[in-house]
């Protein structure tokens, strides 16, 4: 059986989730069971990832569990609350084996606000089943789970169309 191994997509620039969402579909074409993890995401926007999984049938499981973005601390508790929720869902996803590849999206957000400690992410990743893959996504990725991962990838911001004005567009951001 093949070793799982731990990817972390990171940086300024765009791309994080996609790049995940591009892995997480090859795994999926290849037959593996998949589990997206949003945790910052709420259930208030309809994504086209959200679409897209809904229409790709059993073993792509897409599950939006965040509070929104977090702007200031006013709101943290909501956030605090949905970060640990997703935290124990993920943790009992992984450790179950039931999936092959586990995505942690935007979880880096997570780690930044200490609504989830880095103890308890190496824990998990160590204490994981051997097949068992898992992604990290978000900017600001800690040294730490920089060094946790087998592979890091770091997105860098050369040129983005909201400096030209241009806002979010349906299809390209979310």
């Amino acid at each position: 059986m093949a070793r799982g191994l731990v990817l972390l997509f990171t940086g300024e620039g765009k791309g994080k989730t996609t790049a995940a969402l591009g892995t997480a579909l090859r795994a999926w074409g290849h037959g593996m069971r998949i589990l997206f993890l949003q945790f910052v995401k709420g259930e208030r926007v309809m994504t086209g990832e959200r679409l897209a999984a809904s229409r790709l049938g059993g073993g792509f499981i897409l599950e939006t569990m965040g509070a929104g973005f977090i702007f200031g601390r006013e709101k943290e508790e909501r956030h605090r609350e949905a970060a640990r929720r997703a935290w124990e869902r993920a943790k009992e996803a992984v450790s179950s084996g039931e999936y092959d590849l586990v995505v942690l999206d935007e979880f880096t957000y997570v780690l930044r606000y200490g609504f989830v400690s880095m103890a308890e992410v190496e824990e998990m990743v160590r204490s994981r089943p051997a097949g068992v893959h898992l992604i990290f996504t978000g900017r600001g990725a800690p040294q730490e789970l920089i060094d946790l991962a087998d592979t890091v990838t770091e997105m860098r911001e050369v040129k983005h169309h909201y400096r030209q004005g241009i806002s979010a567009q349906k299809g390209i951001e979310y």
